[in-house]
């Protein structure tokens, strides 16, 4: 079999964003979760053939517009990346929503306005678009909260570790400067990435993080590291681990989203504040909470996420399984 894709490659505060606009398969569902579930069962080797080498690299991440399914929402978008194909991606969003409006491949029903329906619910989003370029989009993610706090692990290489998990659209293992963890700063990317791998194991084995409203939304798949900041005008600084060796060099979506439900919980911050978070390279997303509210009994925010993103090139990418014998990716570990 052989299968084109029409790409459009940009990156969003230095995280790659692969923007499939031609050859995604037509899925089945009523919503964009009942698709991500379709997509799961056979077609998961789009993902791995476009995302892992040779045509990807462990970094790569992606989406694939469909149309919306409901009249007043725009589109509806997967996401996909090495780690799996998630319920939400925040700096997948901002990069897809940049090169769809540049090409033209989404027109707002509302210049400035989007609705967008992903796996995880429906995330309005408001961009600046100047001299046709798009120089700022800002998501209103969906509700995010703190899932559990404190919970003591052991990790290879750094010995027993506190860690709180919270979810921003997808679960994540939050790692705060501690006893045994002196900040990502003290760290090499190899380590940050080895640690990752025993703290997400040794996470899920003492829980299971369900979702309480999506359940197939499920298991805690990225780790978050904490560090010290390096613009004094920054709220912090993290390390976001996703795959089995990827670090976001975006300072994270759901990430950034996560962490503020954290803090939020935890009385460090308030509606109304500006959360400026770093990624690991020193590029910035801004976030505010625009709702607070409750889900699963738990107290709960809808974060506010602004960043930018650069379309870099164009790609026709294709996958021929007859003829070539890495026609679905593979990663050297």
């Amino acid at each position: 079999m052989k299968k084109i894709f029409f790409c459009i490659d940009a990156h969003t505060c230095g995280n790659p964003v692969r923007l499939v606009a031609g050859g995604g398969p037509v899925l089945s569902g009523k919503n964009m979760s009942e698709k991500r579930q379709h997509f799961l069962q056979e077609f998961d080797w789009i993902r791995k053939g476009l995302m892992f080498e040779p045509r990807g690299h462990d970094m790569m991440s992606g989406s694939i517009l469909y149309p919306p399914h409901y009249p007043e929402n725009d589109a509806a978008v997967l996401f996909i990346e090495t780690s799996g194909c998630l319920p939400m991606c925040g700096h997948g969003t901002i990069g897809t929503v940049t090169i769809a409006i540049q090409e033209g491949l989404i027109l707002p029903k509302n210049p400035g306005y989007l609705r967008l329906e992903t796996p995880a619910g429906i995330v309005p989003v408001k961009y600046i678009e100047q001299n046709k370029k798009i120089s700022s989009v800002q998501l209103t993610n969906v509700p995010s909260f703190l899932a559990a706090e404190a919970i003591a692990i052991e990790c290879e290489g750094l010995g027993n570790l506190l860690v709180d998990v919270a979810y921003g659209g997808n679960f994540y293992a939050i790692v705060d400067v501690q006893q045994n963890f002196e900040g990502l700063e003290n760290y090499s990317a190899d380590q940050l990435i080895h640690f990752a791998r025993s703290i997400k194991k040794a996470v899920n084995a003492k829980q299971d993080f369900i979702h309480p409203e999506l359940e197939t939304i499920r298991g805690c798949s990225h780790v978050l590291f904490a560090g010290k900041v390096l613009n004094p005008n920054s709220t912090a600084r993290n390390a976001v681990v996703y795959g089995e060796k990827a670090i976001d060099r975006s300072p994270c979506g759901t990430g950034t989203s996560a962490r503020m439900a954290q803090w939020y919980t935890k009385g460090q911050l308030k509606k109304g504040d500006v959360f400026v978070h770093e990624s690991i390279i020193g590029s910035i997303f801004k976030g505010i909470i625009e709702e607070e509210l409750t889900i699963g009994g738990k107290p709960a925010i809808r974060p506010g996420i602004e960043g930018w993103a650069k379309v870099y090139g164009y790609n026709t990418i294709q996958i021929d399984t007859d003829e070539d014998p890495y026609a679905l990716g593979f990663q050297v570990l």
